[in-house]
């Protein structure tokens, strides 16, 4: 299935500085860094991973409209954590976590760059 999603960003710092507070909490680490071009983490070797980049070409980056990518949680209180370090973190809420129908418990929030992102357990 997924090996890895990109989200691209216009000011590489600031993203990284995001990301490596964020994945921290979960265990998740860089495993490729190109500088100021593209980095990865992952929370092992071979399992999807989680990438950002500047634009190959060259244009600005931007959010895409109803694009969002969901992180997986082991559960409920992982969900709730991760919520509020991302907004902790400078990332602006677009949905606390909570029940969303019967067996999906998620929070929403978009980055720096305004990518939304969710983080969710099943069950």
């Amino acid at each position: 299935m997924i090996g890895y999603t990109t989200l691209g960003t216009n000011d590489m710092g600031r993203a990284a500085a995001f990301y490596d507070a964020l994945f921290e909490a979960i265990g998740a680490k860089r495993f490729m860094d190109f500088g100021d071009s593209f980095i990865c983490w992952a929370a092992q070797p071979g399992q999807p991973a989680f990438c950002i980049c500047k634009p190959f070409n060259g244009e600005a980056a931007s959010a895409g409209n109803g694009s969002m990518i969901a992180f997986g949680a082991k559960d409920k209180a992982q969900v709730d954590a991760l919520h509020a370090k991302a907004i902790e973190l400078g990332a602006s809420d677009e949905g606390q976590p909570g029940p969303r129908g019967d067996n999906f418990y998620a929070g929403y929030f978009r980055d720096p760059d305004g990518n939304k992102l969710n983080v969710f357990v099943m069950g």
